[in-house]
């Protein structure tokens, strides 16, 4: 398996990322190794709304268990690992649907700026490939447990002292809604996330999470 580049994201950290593609509106951008950012390599891409990448689980490492703990049944039941898309697999491989923002042109390359990201920055990038709707899209499919349990997003508030712009308040509300919080958590612990350069700091209670601070990190 080749490295052909990585992608680049407001998440220098695995904690608080979506557990899914498309989940929250978050960009990012995939920049191309020689020879495969090359223009002839993505002629006739622009045209395709929407990509399939595939990519490296990085820090996910340890011996093969054949059974998970899946956030959606709040980490207290086991399912086969293959009934799940864990990242702690046999093989550290992601797939992930992106939306094609634009595709760059620049003097080292081509990149692709994408949203709907769920990996952390500086991700492998193995492959990517044009989504068919016709062919990849089924309308009628069961989606087992997760599609149980797709209703148990968090309300999310804000401290006043919180000062973020309208965008970026949006976007935060969408990514801590999922509940970033590991599968085995408490509610009245203040837990850390990385976004961007600063650290965002909130506790959940009763399904509400309050965003307490959101601060740079000093370097």
């Amino acid at each position: 398996m080749k490295i052909i580049g990585r992608i680049y994201t407001d998440f220098p950290d695995k904690f608080g990322l979506p557990r899914q593609s498309g989940l929250a509106p978050i960009r990012g951008r995939i920049v191309f190794d020689p020879p495969y950012n090359s223009p002839d390599a993505f002629r006739g891409i622009e045209r395709f709304s929407h990509i399939w990448l595939l990519w490296r689980f990085d820090g996910f490492e340890g011996e093969f268990s054949p059974t998970v703990r899946p956030p959606r049944l709040g980490g207290n039941a086991r399912v086969g690992v293959f009934a799940t898309r864990s990242p702690n697999r046999p093989n550290p491989i992601g797939m992930s649907v992106l939306r094609l923002v634009q595709v760059e042109y620049t003097d080292e390359g081509v990149a692709l700026a994408v949203e709907g990201v769920d990996m952390m920055s500086g991700t492998a990038v193995y492959d990517v490939k044009p989504y068919l709707a016709y062919a990849d899209s089924v309308p009628r499919a069961e989606g087992g447990f997760a599609a149980e349990h797709m209703d148990d997003n968090l309300t999310v508030g804000f401290a006043a002292g919180v000062h973020l712009s309208a965008d970026d308040t949006e976007l935060l509300k969408k990514v801590l809604s999922l509940d970033p919080r590991p599968h085995y958590h408490e509610d009245g612990r203040v837990y850390g996330m990385r976004w961007r350069d600063c650290e965002v700091r909130f506790v959940v209670e009763d399904k509400m999470l309050h965003v307490l601070s959101v601060e740079k990190v000093v370097q």
